[in-house]
C-alpha cells in the first residue's frame, strides 16, 4: 500500500508512522519538518505546509495514494481544501476528528459511535464536528471515499495529562498541593499511542472502513484521583489533591475551564466493539501506570524539559487559596 500521512510526527501519529512502516506500507509524510520528534526511518518525507496549497501541490507532484490520513485539520475550511486537493488522489481519506465532539454531558455510557456530536462548551470540539459534516457531505454528494476516526486523550511519553504540563508534577515534587477538577471521581480513558496505532493502521485500505466512523481508545477507565496518584507515584511522591469545581476553574482560567467543561469533567467510557469488528487484532494492552512511568522517565532524562508554566502555577495557588477560604479547616 502507498499511504500519505499529513503530519506523521505528532503525539498520536508518530506511533502510527512506526507501525505502518513495520508492516511494509510505503509511507509518505507531508509536513514542515519541524517536529521535536525525528523523522521515522523508512518514511519518505515530502516537505510542505498543508495550510499553504501551493507548497503541497509542489511537494505531491502527480502522486496518488491508496489512503491519506489527515492529522492536521481542525477547521472546516482546512477540510474543504483537503477534499478538493485529494478527491482524485486517494482511495480513502481518513479524517482524524476527536471524541471530545461527543455530547457533553453524555446521555449514556459506554459511548458508542452513535452518540450525538453536541458540545456547547468547547469550540475545538464543535469545529471537529463541523469538519466531520463536510467530509460526510462530500461522501454522500460526490462519492468521496472517507473514514472518520475519533481519538480520546491519546498520549505518548512526552504528554502529561494535566493542563500546564509539567507544572503539576513540579508542584507535587515540591510538596505543594495540586488542583484536581470536581471531586476527582469522574472516570477518564487514557490511551497509549502504540495501542491506538494498531487500530488506525488496521483501517488503512480496509474496505469495511469506507464511509464509517470509529473511536479508538483504551478499555481502561480511571478516576482523575487515580490518574494524579499514578503520575505522582511514578515521580516518587505522594500528592496532596485539592478538589475544585470545574466552573470555578473556568472563572480563573477560561481555556483550562473549556477543556474541562467540554471534555474532561465528564466520565468518558467507550465501547470499542466497532473497531474490533473491523480490526480484530486491536487489543489495547498498555495500562496507564506503565505509561506514567514512561512519561516521568522522559521528563527526567533532560531537566530542560521540566518547564513550569508560571501562569498555571499561579492559578493553582489562587484556586487552592479560594477553596481553603471557602472550606477552612
Amino acid at each position: 500500500m502507498k499511504v500519505l500521512f499529513i503530519g506523521g510526527t505528532g503525539v498520536i501519529s508518530s506511533a502510527c508512522t512506526e507501525l505502518a512502516i513495520q508492516q511494509g506500507i510505503e509511507l509518505y509524510l507531508l509536513n514542515r519538518g519541524k517536529s521535536i520528534r525525528p523523522m521515522a526511518e523508512g518514511a519518505i518525507h515530502l516537505q510542505g505546509d498543508i495550510h499553504q496549497p501551493a507548497s503541497v501541490l509542489a511537494a505531491l507532484g502527480d502522486r496518488t495514494f491508496d489512503a491519506v490520513v489527515e492529522w492536521m485539520a481542525f477547521t472546516p475550511p482546512q477540510v474543504k481544501s483537503d477534499i478538493e486537493l485529494f478527491r482524485q488522489r486517494t482511495g480513502q481519506y481518513i479524517f482524524i476528528s476527536s471524541a471530545s465532539a461527543y455530547q457533553k454531558p453524555p446521555s449514556f455510557l459506554p459511548i458508542t459511535e452513535s452518540m450525538p456530536l453536541v458540545n456547547p462548551f468547547w469550540q475545538y470540539s464543535r469545529d471537529k464536528a463541523a469538519c466531520e459534516t463536510l467530509v460526510k457531505q462530500a461522501g454522500n454528494e460526490n462519492g468521496f471515499l472517507y473514514t472518520i476516526v475519533r481519538p480520546s486523550h491519546t498520549y505518548d511519553r512526552t504528554l502529561l495529562p494535566f493542563h500546564g504540563g509539567y507544572t503539576t508534577v513540579a508542584r507535587m515534587r515540591a510538596g505543594k498541593p495540586v488542583v484536581v477538577h470536581g471531586d476527582g471521581t469522574s472516570l477518564w480513558t487514557m490511551t497509549h499511542h502504540r495501542d491506538f496505532a494498531v487500530g488506525l493502521v488496521g483501517l488503512l485500505g480496509n474496505p469495511h472502513a469506507i464511509g464509517q466512523t470509529f473511536h479508538i481508545t483504551s478499555d481502561e477507565s480511571l478516576s482523575w484521583n487515580q490518574i494524579y496518584t499514578l503520575v505522582a507515584r511514578a515521580a516518587g511522591v505522594v500528592p496532596e489533591l485539592v478538589h475544585v469545581p470545574s466552573d470555578l476553574i473556568a472563572r480563573y482560567d477560561p481555556q483550562w475551564g473549556a477543556s474541562l467543561l467540554g471534555d474532561k469533567a465528564h466520565s468518558m467510557i467507550f465501547d470499542n466493539s466497532k473497531i474490533r469488528q473491523v480490526v480484530p487484532n486491536f487489543n489495547p494492552a498498555i495500562p496507564f501506570w506503565q505509561g506514567a512511568k514512561e512519561i516521568i522517565s522522559w521528563y527526567d532524562e533532560d531537566p530542560a524539559r521540566q518547564t513550569v508554566d508560571a501562569q498555571n502555577d499561579r492559578v493553582q495557588d489562587q484556586l487552592i487559596t479560594a477553596m481553603k477560604r471557602a472550606f477552612p479547616g
